[in-house]
């Protein structure tokens, strides 16, 4: 355990303002799609399945039935995120009794489109960041960059004892919303994914809601398949080309069993899973994988009807619930993102 021991001092999330019901989604995408693609209907029950009964989106739905550039895209991606960014930052900032000026550090998350300069610059004059702040952006974890990013903040503060680190995931999945992809991976996209931000404050030997004990990635051999984007002159387009729940019912345990064993624990040494719902038979397949109790990952069940799946946010999501009910002696935060790999951080509460 390295001297300087990294707390979670707050954490905090947002969304944008336009919600979006389940069955309007589902309405929208039959208008789009249904006469162009033969199978929709057998596709279509993906709605109602999902677990997702509102979303959170950073254009009104109209918006997005119509045909839209990378370009216009990206400068949605970049004023809007960047909007997110400051409102998440904003909230964790608060909590951890401090002020932009005082952060040392900031690791932003971001798959959903791209920011030269990233967006923590962007953001900076609002949240008054120092021109001597350290940034570390981060692309390309998708679903596993929250957590992955918690890891990377961590160590960060550890490596500069006394310094403030702001972790900020931003995720505007709706912008890969695309009218030309007549594909299963693209009608599920459209069932599952959101928009939203999540931040949180780092620091080491402070006060706060836990330590971050330790942190483990483990990325499957022969699995680039499986999740990630595809990108062409219109953007970017989902690659789901694999059934993600039954590889998580199947590898989830032996990969979480030999993390834990290498860090002198067992699964019987986590008093709470708090995981990235990516959909309604993703939380069952974790469950069962893991051996858990059925119903027992309500915070994610929770979260996923709330806000739908956000990819790098919706694990923060799901944690900000479980510091605001109360975190147990120990728990284990996970995602599965591209690579396909698997992102844990284990959480201790107190100095123990």
């Amino acid at each position: 355990m390295p001297e300087a021991q990294a707390r979670l001092c707050s954490i905090a999330t947002a969304v944008p303002e336009h919600v979006v019901t389940q069955s309007e989604a589902a309405e929208r995408t039959r208008r789009a799609f249904g006469l162009r693609m033969p199978e929709f209907e057998r596709l279509a029950p993906v709605f109602e399945n999902a677990g997702i009964a509102t979303r959170h989106a950073v254009r009104p739905g109209a918006w997005y039935e119509q045909d839209r550039s990378w370009s216009e895209r990206t400068d949605v991606y970049l004023s809007e995120g960047a909007a997110l960014f400051v409102a998440a930052a904003r909230g964790a900032l608060e909590r951890a009794g401090i002020s932009g000026s005082e952060i040392d550090c900031v690791v932003t998350v971001s798959s959903t489109g791209i920011a030269t300069p990233s967006l923590e610059t962007r953001a900076a004059p609002a949240l008054n960041l120092r021109p001597d702040v350290a940034r570390v952006p981060v692309f390309g974890l998708g679903c596993a960059g929250g957590v992955t990013g918690l890891s990377i903040a961590a160590r960060l503060a550890e490596a500069r004892p006394g310094s403030n680190v702001l972790l900020v995931a931003v995720e505007l999945c709706s912008l890969a919303i695309r009218l030309d992809k007549l594909t299963k991976a693209n009608i599920v996209a459209l069932a599952l994914f959101g928009d939203g931000a999540a931040a949180a404050v780092i620091r080491t030997n402070a006060h706060g809601h836990a330590r971050i004990a330790t942190a483990d990635e483990y990325t499957w051999p022969d699995t680039l398949d499986i999740m990630g984007w595809d990108v062409d002159p219109q953007g970017f387009g989902v690659i789901f080309d694999r059934s993600i729940p039954p590889f998580a019912m199947e590898h989830l345990r032996p990969a979480v069993d030999g993390m834990l064993q290498r860090q002198g624990s067992s699964r019987s040494g986590i008093d709470r899973f708090i995981c990235h719902p990516g959909g309604a038979k993703i939380v069952e397949a974790i469950e069962t994988g893991l051996s858990l109790r059925t119903g027992v990952l309500d915070h994610e069940r929770a979260v996923l009807a709330r806000y739908g799946n956000m990819s790098a946010p919706t694990a923060l999501f799901v944690l900000e619930r479980a510091v605001a009910t109360g975190l147990p002696p120990r728990s284990m935060l996970m995602a599965l993102g591209p690579g396909f790999t698997l992102s844990t951080v284990t959480l201790a509460r107190g100095f123990s």
